[in-house]
C-alpha cells in the first residue's frame, strides 16, 4: 500500500483527477464506441454469445477502475477481449463446449494469479521471445481475417437462397463493402494519429444509412440469460481433464504476455509519461477473469488498439475506463440498439484488426533475419496446423537450434549452455514494467 501511495503523490491518482475529468468522460464515450464493434466481432470469432462478450468488457473495466484506486498497472489503459485470444476461445468452445469453458477460464485466472503472486510475469518474454509471440499473433490475425472475409458479400436468408452467385442483390453488397473500406481506410490513415475512432464512428454511421436503403445482412444478437454459478466441469476422460489444464495454461500465457507487450506500449503513449507496471496489471486481469468465469465470461486484458484510441481521446486517468463499462453495460442489456449494424462493417472492421496483426511480423525485422524466419514460420505454422502446437513446435525449434549454436558451433558443453539459459532468470532487475 505504501508502493501505491507513493505512486499517487509522483503522478498522481491513476483512477480520478479533477483536471483531467471532462477529457475523460469525453474519451470514455469516444473509446467504447469504437470497442462496441470490435468486441462483437471478437466475441463472434471466439463462438461466444455477443452479449457474453460484452458483459465481460463491461465486467474488467470496472474492475479494472477499482484497482486503478490502490494498484494501478497503467494509467490509460481499457480494458476489453483480446482479439489475438478469439481463436484459441473457439478451439476451446469446439472442443471443451460452451458449457465448460468457465472453468477453463477459472483455471486461466488461476494460472494468473500464481504468475502474479510470485511475479513471473517478468520471465516470460525471456522464455518465449518476443519474435514468436508475434508470429503467433500473425497466424491468428490471418485466421480473424478470413474468418470475417465473406461478410462482405454474404446475403440475407430470404436473398442467398439462389445458386447464382453473381446476383444484383450481391454485386450491391460487394459494392457497399468496397466503398465501406475505402472510406474506412481513408480516415484511418487521415486520422489515426490523432482521432482514431472518427474511421470507426464514420463506417457504423454509414452501414446504419446504407441498411434502410438495401437488403444487407443485419447483426442479430440472440438475448443471453445470465447466472451466476461455480465454473464446475463436466468432463469424461482423464485425457480431457488434463487437455483442458494445459490449454488453460497456454491460455495464460498468452494473455499475460500480450499484456505485458501491451504495457510497454502504453507507456510510451501516456500523455504524463508515468510508467506502467504489468503485475499490478496482472491483478487485475486475474480478477476480472475469475469473475468473468461465475457468469461464463471470457478473458480479458488491456488492448493497445483501446488503449490507443483512450489515449488519443483525450483520457489521463482511469476514470474513461468507468465510462466505457457504463457505456457498454447499457448495450448489454439493451441489445436490440445493436441489430441495426449490417455484417459488412462489421466484417471491414474485423479484417482491418487481422491484417494488422499479421502486419506486426514487419516489427520482427528489427530483431534480424533469424527471428523473421522462425516468427514467419510459427505465423504458417498457427494457421495451418493449430495454435498450440505452432507455438510448441516453433519453441522447440528455436532451442534445437539455440543448442546446436552454442554445443558445435561455439564448442560449449551441454552444462554450460543449460546455465547459461538459466542466467538469464537471476536478475530481477530485467522484467519489464
Amino acid at each position: 500500500m505504501g508502493e501505491a501511495t507513493a505512486k499517487e503523490q509522483s503522478y498522481g491518482s491513476a483512477a480520478f483527477r479533477k483536471e483531467f475529468v471532462v477529457q475523460d468522460i469525453q474519451a470514455g464515450v469516444i473509446t467504447a464506441t469504437m470497442a462496441i464493434p470490435l468486441s462483437i466481432g471478437i466475441a463472434l470469432m471466439s463462438d461466444y454469445p455477443i452479449q457474453v462478450g460484452l458483459a465481460t468488457v463491461a465486467f474488467a473495466s470496472f474492475i479494472g477502475f477499482i484497482f486503478a484506486w490502490f494498484r494501478p498497472g497503467n494509467f490509460i489503459g481499457a480494458p476489453g477481449i483480446a482479439a489475438g485470444l478469439a481463436p484459441i476461445l473457439a478451439m476451446g468452445v469446439a472442443t471443451f463446449g460452451i458449457q465448460n469453458m468457465a472453468f477453463i477460464i477459472f483455471m486461466t485466472a488461476t494460472f494468473q494469479a500464481v504468475i502474479w503472486k510470485f511475479n513471473w510475469q517478468r520471465y516470460l518474454l525471456q522464455a518465449v521471445p518476443t519474435y514468436l509471440v508475434e508470429g503467433l499473433l500473425a497466424g491468428i490475425g490471418l485466421k480473424i481475417a478470413l474468418k470475417f472475409l465473406p461478410f462482405l458479400w454474404t446475403l440475407p436468408i430470404g436473398l442467398s437462397a439462389t445458386e447464382t452467385f453473381w446476383t444484383p442483390d450481391r454485386i450491391t453488397v460487394i459494392i457497399l463493402s468496397v466503398i465501406g473500406a475505402v472510406v474506412f481506410l481513408s480516415l484511418f490513415k487521415k486520422y489515426k494519429d490523432t482521432k482514431p475512432a472518427i474511421p470507426y464512428f464514420v463506417l457504423i454511421f454509414l452501414g446504419i444509412v446504407v441498411s434502410q436503403f438495401f437488403e444487407v445482412k443485419m447483426l442479430k444478437v440472440e438475448d443471453v440469460s445470465f447466472e451466476l454459478g461455480l465454473p464446475i466441469p463436466d468432463f469424461n476422460t482423464t485425457y480431457m481433464w488434463v487437455y483442458a489444464i494445459f490449454f488453460a495454461l497456454m491460455l495464460a500465457v498468452v494473455d499475460v504476455i500480450e499484456q505485458v507487450m501491451s504495457n510497454a506500449a502504453i507507456e510510451k503513449i501516456d500523455p504524463l509519461e508515468r510508467p506502467c507496471d504489468s503485475n499490478n496489471s496482472l491483478l487485475s486481469i486475474w480478477v476480472s477473469n475469475m469473475g468473468a468465469s461465475f457468469f461464463g465470461g471470457m478473458t480479458n486484458l488491456d488492448g493497445l488498439a483501446k488503449s490507443s484510441t483512450n489515449r488519443l481521446a483525450g483520457a489521463y486517468t482511469k476514470l474513461s475506463v468507468l465510462v466505457i463499462g457504463l457505456m457498454i453495460t447499457f448495450f448489454v442489456f439493451n441489445s436490440q440498439y445493436l441489430d441495426y449494424l449490417p455484417y459488412f462493417a462489421l466484417a471491414i472492421i474485423m479484417i482491418f484488426v487481422g491484417i494488422k496483426m499479421v502486419l506486426g511480423l514487419l516489427h520482427v525485422a528489427q530483431f534480424g533475419p533469424y527471428a523473421l524466419l522462425l516468427g514467419s514460420l510459427c505465423a504458417i505454422l498457427v494457421f495451418k496446423v493449430g495454435i498450440f502446437e505452432g507455438l510448441i513446435v516453433t519453441l522447440l525449434l528455436n532451442a534445437i537450434i539455440s543448442y546446436v549454436i552454442f554445443s558445435k558451433v561455439e564448442n560449449k558443453p551441454t552444462g554450460t549452455i543449460v546455465r547459461h539459459y538459466f542466467d538469464r532468470f537471476k536478475n530481477d532487475d530485467t522484467n519489464v514494467n
